[in-house]
């Protein structure tokens, strides 16, 4: 099967051949701040519910679910976010060396 993005014959495990892999690593350390939002909003998280169920009379264990139930969003906003960012990669204009014929 060729690579997705360039056609290329050998490809590793994501479907990519390994130039295109180096050049999204590359093109994604541009975007390396992405994982700022993503954990505040998973901590965010924690906190309201890992506080606000003791706070409001509620069983400390929900409190300990809060926390889980934050690294829960954190995992789905990565998840998303990288999807997201791969998509944008893929949808980038690639140089005309790379282009097959």
């Amino acid at each position: 099967m060729p690579c997705a993005r360039c056609a290329a014959d050998e490809v590793t495990a994501t479907g990519w051949c390994a130039e295109c892999e180096r050049q999204h690593d590359v093109w994604s350390r541009q975007h390396a701040a992405d994982i700022i939002w993503q954990a505040f909003s998973g901590a965010i998280v924690a906190m309201i519910v890992g506080l606000g169920a003791p706070l409001l009379g509620l069983s400390p264990l929900l409190g300990i679910g809060g926390v889980l139930v934050g690294v829960g969003t954190f995992l789905g906003v990565r998840r998303l976010g990288t999807r997201r960012r791969r998509r944008q990669f893929q949808a980038g204009i690639l140089p005309r060396a790379y282009l097959r014929h």
